[in-house]
C-alpha cells in the first residue's frame, strides 16, 4: 500500500497556482490577508443528529488515508453575487470555490458562506468567448456574461492584494458561467426556503447594469469584508478596453426598470 504523503507535504507540493501568483506579484503579503468570515445565513441547516465520535474518528482517518485529490486541486475563491434567472427576487452572495483546469475553463462549487459550516448550493462552469462560441445556440443562452461583475467591482477574491486579483480577474473578462443553485438556504431579505436542498434546481444569472442588485446586499457585503467595490471599479477601468459585447446582457433588463448604467466596457451582443 502507498504510504501517505503528510499533511505538511501535501500543503507544500499542492501550494494553489493562484497562491503563488499572489506572492510573485506581493512579496511580503500573505495570500489570506484581509479575508473575513461569510457564515451561511441559516446556520442550523441542514437538520440531523450531531455527529458521534465514532463518525468523526472514521472521517480524520479517512482524510488522513485517502487521496482527496479532486477536492484539493481546488485553488482559488471568488466572491460574488447571483441573481434568479427565472426568479429575479431571489438575490444572494454566492462563495465560489473554484479549479482552473486550463486557461479556459473554470470549474466551481459555491457555498452560502466560506466558513466551516457553510452548505454547498450550487455549481458554476466558466467558458472563454471562444469556447462559448461554439455552443449550440440553444445552449446560449444557459450561460451568464461576466464582463459587468468585473468591471463593476462587484466580483472579488476575498484576501488577494489587488495587483493580483486585477491580473486574475483580467483572465475571466468576456467569459460566460453557466450557474445551477441546488439549495435556497436563505437569500437577500428572506429566510431558508427549506432546510434540505428540494425543489427543480435554478438558473442562476449575473447583474448588468447598476441598481439591479437589492440595495443593502453589496453593501453588507463590503462591510463585513473591509473592501470598497467603488474603489474596486476605478482600479478596473482600464479592462474595459479588452471587453467585447457580451450575450445575455439585456435578458433581464426587463425586470429591473430601475436600473442605471453600467461600466464602460458591457455591451450587449
Amino acid at each position: 500500500m502507498r504510504k501517505p504523503q503528510s499533511r505538511e507535504v501535501l500543503t507544500t507540493a499542492r501550494r494553489p497556482p493562484l497562491a503563488i501568483a499572489v506572492l510573485l506579484l506581493a512579496p511580503g503579503l500573505s495570500a489570506g490577508c484581509g479575508q473575513a468570515d461569510a457564515p451561511p445565513p441559516n446556520p442550523g441547516a441542514p437538520p440531523g443528529q450531531e455527529k458521534k465520535i465514532d463518525t468523526r474518528l472514521l472521517e480524520k482517518g479517512a482524510e488522513a488515508l485517502q487521496d482527496l485529490s479532486p477536492v484539493r486541486a481546488i485553488d482559488h475563491y471568488l466572491d460574488g453575487f447571483h441573481v434568479m434567472k427565472d426568479d429575479p427576487d431571489h438575490h444572494m452572495e454566492a462563495h465560489h470555490y473554484c479549479k482552473g483546469v486550463n486557461e479556459e475553463f473554470t470549474q466551481c462549487v459555491i457555498f452560502d458562506g466560506n466558513t466551516r459550516d457553510a452548505n454547498i448550493i450550487g455549481v458554476e462552469h466558466i467558458l472563454s468567448e471562444p469556447m462559448f462560441e461554439r455552443l449550440p445556440e440553444d445552449e446560449k443562452r444557459r450561460w451568464h456574461p461576466h464582463n459587468y461583475e468585473i468591471l463593476s467591482g462587484q466580483l472579488t477574491l476575498p484576501g488577494v492584494p489587488a495587483v493580483a486579483e486585477k491580473a486574475a480577474l483580467r483572465k475571466k473578462m468576456n467569459s460566460y458561467g453557466k450557474t445551477w443553485h441546488l439549495w435556497d438556504t436563505g437569500h437577500a431579505g428572506r429566510p431558508a426556503a427549506h432546510d434540505l436542498p428540494v425543489g427543480a434546481p435554478l438558473l442562476a444569472w449575473s447583474y448588468n447594469r447598476d441598481g439591479e442588485i437589492p440595495p443593502g446586499l453589496l453593501e453588507a457585503r463590503d462591510r463585513r469584508a473591509g473592501i470598497d467595490t467603488a474603489e474596486k471599479r476605478r482600479e478596473r477601468a482600464d479592462l474595459a478596453a479588452i471587453a467585447n459585447p457580451q450575450r445575455g446582457v439585456d435578458d433581464l433588463r426587463s425586470r429591473f426598470p430601475n436600473a442605471t448604467r453600467a461600466p464602460e466596457g458591457v455591451r450587449a451582443k
